[in-house]
C-alpha cells in the first residue's frame, strides 16, 4: 500500500469528469488500498480517486470505528430532506464553510468484488461523506 499525495484545488485532475471504471481488477484494488492509506494519513473520512490524480469514478470512505469501504462508480439514487453541516474538504485543506446535504441518502455502486450494493445513511456523517464524495 501507498499514501499519494493528495491533489489540491487549482489541480486540473479534480476539475474533469471522472471516468467509469469498466471492470473491476487487480489494478482498481490496490488503488483502493492506496486511496485508503491516503485517506487515513491526511485524516480524512473520504476520498474520491482523481484527489489523489486518478480520473476514475472511485470513493473509498471510512467512518470512526467502521471499517473502511470502497464505492466504484457511485451514483446517487434517492435523497430527502435538507440540512445545513459545516464541512471541509481534503484537497481544499484549511478552509471549511457551511453546505446543505440530505438527510437521507441512498447510493448504488460496486463493491470491490464487483457486486452491486446500495448504501442507505440517514442524519449522520454517512450520509453526508455519501453526498460529499
Amino acid at each position: 500500500m501507498t499514501v499519494r499525495p493528495i491533489r489540491y484545488l487549482g489541480d486540473p485532475v479534480l476539475r474533469k469528469p471522472a471516468r467509469k471504471v469498466s471492470r473491476v481488477d487487480d489494478s482498481i484494488r490496490k488503488l483502493i488500498e492506496d486511496m485508503t492509506e491516503s485517506m487515513y494519513a491526511a485524516h480524512g473520512v473520504g476520498i474520491a480517486a482523481p484527489q489523489i490524480g486518478v480520473p476514475l469514478r472511485v470513493v473509498v470512505i471510512g467512518m470512526p470505528d467502521e471499517d473502511p469501504f470502497a464505492l466504484i462508480n457511485p451514483e446517487v439514487i434517492e435523497r430527502s430532506g435538507e440540512r445545513r453541516l459545516d464541512e471541509g474538504c481534503l484537497s481544499v485543506p484549511g478552509y471549511r464553510g457551511t453546505v446543505t446535504r440530505s438527510v437521507k441518502v441512498t447510493v448504488k455502486a460496486l463493491d470491490q468484488r464487483g457486486k452491486e450494493i446500495r448504501v442507505k445513511a440517514e442524519d449522520n456523517l454517512l450520509a453526508q461523506a455519501l453526498e460529499h464524495e
